[in-house]
C-alpha cells in the first residue's frame, strides 16, 4: 500500500549489525499509539524496545519471532488511523495489556503464542500469561506442552522440545565464540588466592545503617572490590592494557565492567572512571544496574568498552570458578562465596570467612609475576581495608 509506514530495526550501536526479533507486541489488524512500544529486538548484549513512527495499525508483519534482521531493515509496516472508541491503545504504561493482538482467552495471547496454539491444538484459556499484563508467550505455550506431557505414576518416559528465547541462543553463541577466540588467540592463565573477609564485614556490620541511611543504599562487597582492583590496576597497569595488533594500549582510567544477572542473562554494564568513584557511589550505580538489567533496560553503550572486569558467582553459591576473560581485555576477577573455614592466625587456628578468588590474565600482555602481585594486593587491601583511604 502507497501510505504504509515502514518499520525498521534502528541502529543500535557500531558493532551492531543484526538483531533478533524477540517479541512483537501487536499483532496484525492492532491499533498503537504514536512512540508506543511495536517489538521488542534482542542481540547478544541487550534487548531493546522500537516505538511506533505514527499513531496507527499494524498492516503487515515481515519477521517473526526468532527470526534475524539487520540494521535498517523493514520488519513490518503500519497505517495512520485513530485509535478505536472501546479499544485500549498499545504501548501505554497505562495499561500493559494494551500490547497484545489478541484476546481470545483470559489473558492476551501474542501472535508467536497464538500461531503455536494453532499448531498444537491447544484450546483458547488453557494457558497462562506470565508476560505484562497476563499476556500470553510463546514460552508459556511451550511450558504448557511440556506440562501436558509430563511423567505419569508408572514410568512413562517423555520429552519435548522448547524452543530457546532468541537472547539465550545468541548469548550463548556468544560466549561460545568468545571463548573459542579468547583461547586461539590469546596465552590464558589463571592465578588463584584466599581472602579473609573479616575486616570488611565487620565495617560492614559497623557502619552498614548509617550507610544506607545516608546514601540510600546498602553497603556491599562489591564496592570494597572495585576500590581494590582500581588501587591494583594502578600499580600494575598492564592488566589494564589491551593487545591491539603489535601494540601495546594503555589506560590511564579504570573502566571497569560489573557483571549482573539480567532478566534474559548476564550482562557486563561498565562503571566509567571508577577510579574517581566513591564507595557511595559504586554502590548506587551497581544497585541502578541490577535494577535495570532485571527489566532489561541496560543500554548498549553502558555494556561497550571497558578496561577490566569483575564477576561475583559467590551470589550464586560458587566456591572456586576460572572466569573467561572478555576480549580485548587483558584480565578478569571472579569473586566466590564466603565460607567459614579454619585457618592458621599467629600459629593458632581459627574460625574465619574465606573467600577464593581467581584472576584469569592474557599472558602476551601481563607477566606472571605482575599478575600474581596484582591479586596479592587486591587480598592485602581488602584484610585491611584501611590501606586503601591511606594509599599504603
Amino acid at each position: 500500500m502507497s501510505n504504509e509506514i515502514e518499520i525498521k530495526v534502528p541502529s543500535v550501536g557500531e558493532s551492531i549489525s543484526e538483531v533478533f526479533i524477540g517479541e512483537w507486541y501487536v499483532g496484525e489488524g492492532a491499533f498503537v499509539a504514536m512512540d508506543g512500544n511495536v517489538v521488542g529486538l534482542e542481540t547478544d548484549k541487550a534487548t531493546f524496545d522500537v516505538p511506533a513512527p505514527i499513531a496507527g495499525t499494524i498492516t503487515r508483519v515481515l519477521k517473526d519471532v526468532g527470526e534475524t534482521a539487520e540494521i535498517g531493515e523493514v520488519i513490518g509496516f503500519m497505517t495512520a488511523s485513530e485509535a478505536p472508541v472501546e479499544a485500549p491503545t498499545a504501548g501505554t504504561s497505562s495499561s500493559p495489556a494494551a500490547t497484545t493482538s489478541s484476546s481470545v482467552e483470559g489473558g492476551h495471547v501474542m501472535p508467536a503464542a497464538e500461531r503455536m496454539m494453532d499448531e498444537n491444538n491447544v484450546a483458547p484459556g488453557t494457558v497462562s500469561g506470565s508476560g505484562p499484563g497476563g499476556r500470553v508467550l510463546k514460552e508459556d505455550v511451550a511450558r504448557h506442552l511440556l506440562g501436558s506431557g509430563a511423567v505419569q505414576v508408572g514410568g512413562t518416559r517423555e520429552t519435548k522440545s522448547v524452543p530457546m528465547s532468541p537472547i539465550r541462543r545468541t548469548i550463548r553463541r556468544t560466549i561460545a565464540s568468545r571463548l573459542v577466540s579468547a583461547q586461539q588467540t590469546a596465552a590464558l592463565l589463571t592465578t588463584f588466592n584466599e581472602i579473609d573477609m573479616l575486616a570488611v564485614k565487620q565495617l560492614r556490620q559497623n557502619y552498614k545503617d548509617t550507610f544506607e541511611k545516608r546514601y540510600g543504599t546498602k553497603l556491599g562487597f562489591m564496592s570494597f572490590f572495585v576500590r581494590a582492583i582500581v588501587d591494583a590496576l594502578q600499580q600494575f597497569p598492564a592488566i589494564n592494557a589491551q593487545m591491539d595488533g603489535n601494540k601495546l594500549i594503555y589506560h590511564n582510567y579504570c573502566d571497569v565492567g560489573i557483571a549482573v544477572g539480567g532478566g534474559k542473562g548476564l550482562v557486563v554494564p561498565v562503571l566509567r572512571n571508577a577510579e574517581n568513584m566513591s564507595f557511595a557511589e559504586i554502590e548506587q550505580a551497581i544497585r541502578d544496574f541490577g535494577a535495570r538489567a532485571q527489566a532489561n533496560k541496560i543500554s548498549l553503550e553502558e555494556l561497550e568498552g571497558g578496561t577490566f572486569t569483575v564477576t561475583n558467582g559467590g551470589v550464586y553459591g560458587s566456591l572456586l570458578s576460572t572466569p573467561i576473560v572478555n576480549p580485548p581485555q587483558s584480565g578478569v576477577l571472579g569473586m566466590h562465596g564466603i565460607v567459614d573455614r579454619p585457618v592458621a592466625v599467629n600459629g593458632e587456628v581459627v574460625i574465619r570467612p574465606m573467600m577464593y578468588v581467581a584472576l584469569t590474565y592474557d599472558h602476551r600482555v601481563v607477566d606472571g609475576k605482575e599478575a600474581v602481585l596484582f591479586l596479592k594486593r587486591i587480598k592485602d587491601v581488602i584484610e585491611d581495608p584501611a590501606r586503601l583511604i591511606l594509599e599504603v
